[in-house]
């Protein structure tokens, strides 16, 4: 089976065969189109283009791209959330310590901590919160752990470092725990 690197480099491969027309051709398109947004690009290739959905969706990606790494984590935490730096970085020193297998995968409005699977997720939620994922399906939500979502089954709102105790980090210790 294919890895997902692989199977992107064949889909863009695969681009001019499928769409008619190179990836530069598309990017031509889509930045004379003045359109910003997301949906509204995919929109343009899919009714006016005849683009399927994958690989409209693939080339409004790839025409958002600088060439320039994007500190996610710096995004995240600028402006009126720089204050909550202190707790993502406090998860992020705990999580490391648990093992050398853990992935710090950050994206833009998130962080995803991984083992073979993601038991953890940190999320600058407004100005005064973190919000904690954590994969702890099974358990019952009780005190600060509450039900949260299906990628992540709780959470714990955090608004400072301190609030990252010893409770919280057994629930990120056991999620952990799972996802090995």
């Amino acid at each position: 089976m294919a890895t997902p690197d692989q199977q992107l480099a064949t889909m863009i491969a695969n681009i001019p065969e499928k769409t008619g027309k190179s990836l530069q051709d598309w990017i031509d398109i889509i930045n004379a189109s003045g359109l910003q947004k997301h949906g509204e690009v995919m929109a343009l290739l899919k009714d006016e283009h005849g683009v399927s959905h994958g690989f409209a969706n693939l080339l409004v990606a790839k025409s958002k791209e600088t060439g320039e790494d994007v500190d996610w984590v710096a995004e995240q935490y600028s402006g009126a959330k720089a204050g909550l730096r202190s707790v993502h970085d406090a998860i992020v020193l705990y999580a490391n310590a648990l093992g050398g297998d853990v992935e710090i995968a950050p994206k833009k409005a998130s962080v995803s901590l991984r083992r073979k699977k993601q038991f953890a997720l940190i999320t600058p939620a407004t100005k005064s919160r973190v919000d904690l994922g954590l994969a702890l399906k099974g358990d019952e939500p009780s005190g600060r752990l509450e039900a949260y979502n299906p990628m992540c089954s709780h959470r714990v709102r955090l608004e400072s470092a301190a609030e990252f105790d010893a409770e919280v980090k057994a629930w990120v210790q056991e999620a952990y725990n799972r996802a090995g």
